[in-house]
C-alpha cells in the first residue's frame, strides 16, 4: 500500500471518530495557514537549498555538504513523533530506504523535536537514517517553512495526549510544514513538496522517480 493511501485511510478513520467541532477547528486552522501563502514562498525546484549542519539523536553533527559528496540527498521535515501522519511518512521512507540508497542517495529527517524525543521516534519506527534536531525550528524558519501551532488547537492536542512542549522544549510551539526536498549533488533542489495540510505527504515512490531521473 502506498503512503498516500495509508494517509488517506488514517484520515478517514479520524473523521469517522473525532468530534465534529474539533474537526472543524482543525480544518479552519489549516485553511487559515493556507491563506497566508506560506507554502508558495517556500524553496522551489531549481533553487539552491540552504546548507545545514544539525545534530542527530546522538549529538553528532551532520552537514548537508558532506552528504552531497556521496550523492543526492532527500530531506524530509516532520512535526514530531506525536504526529501519526509523520510516523506513517517516516515508516514509509524507511521501507523505501534501500531503494533510495541503491540510487547513491541518502535520506535525513529534520524535526524540532529535542534529541531525546527524536531518539524515541527513531526507535519506534526502527529508522536506519538520521533524524536531525532543528532546535526551536531555527533552520526550518530560515527556509520559510515554519508556523506556530494556534493557541486554540493547543488544548485540543492536549486532549489527544499530545504535549508539544515536552517534545520541543518549554514555550516551543513552532512547527514545520509537511515538506520533502530532493537535493541534487550541485546543491540545487531537484524536487520540492511543501503543503500546509499536514495530512498530505510526498509518496516515496515519487521521490524515487526523481532520484532515477538524476541518475540518468
Amino acid at each position: 500500500m502506498s503512503l498516500t493511501q495509508e494517509l488517506s485511510d488514517f484520515k478517514k478513520g479520524f473523521q469517522e471518530n473525532a468530534p465534529q467541532n474539533i474537526q472543524e477547528l482543525m480544518a479552519q486552522a489549516t485553511a487559515t495557514l493556507e491563506s497566508t501563502g506560506i507554502a508558495q514562498k517556500a524553496p522551489k525546484q531549481g533553487d539552491v537549498f540552504s546548507p545545514f549542519t544539525l545534530p542527530n539523536h546522538q549529538g553528532n553533527e551532520v552537514a548537508l555538504s558532506n552528504l552531497l559528496k556521496e550523492g543526492p540527498v532527500v530531506v524530509v521535515f516532520y512535526r514530531g513523533g506525536w504526529c501519526p501522519y509523520c510516523n506513517l511518512e517516516l515508516a514509509a521512507f524507511q521501507k523505501s530506504l534501500s531503494e533510495i540508497n541503491a540510487l547513491n542517495a541518502s535520506l535525513v529527517a529534520i524535526t524540532p523535536e529535542l534529541p531525546d524525543a527524536s531518539l524515541s521516534t527513531k526507535e519506534k519506527n526502527a529508522l536506519a537514517f538520521d533524524v536531525l534536531t532543528d532546535k526551536n525550528a531555527e533552520y526550518a524558519k530560515s527556509l520559510g517553512l515554519v508556523f506556530t501551532l494556534p493557541e486554540a488547537l493547543r488544548p485540543v492536542y492536549l486532549s489527544f495526549g499530545i504535549e508539544v512542549e515536552k517534545h520541543n522544549g518549554n514555550g516551543q510551539f513552532d512547527l514545520p510544514l509537511a515538506a520533502t526536498f530532493v537535493i541534487a549533488q550541485d546543491g540545487s533542489i531537484a524536487s520540492a513538496f511543501v503543503d500546509t495540510d499536514y495530512t498530505l505527504r510526498q509518496d516515496p515512490s515519487d521521490v524515487i522517480d526523481v532520484l532515477k531521473s538524476l541518475a540518468q
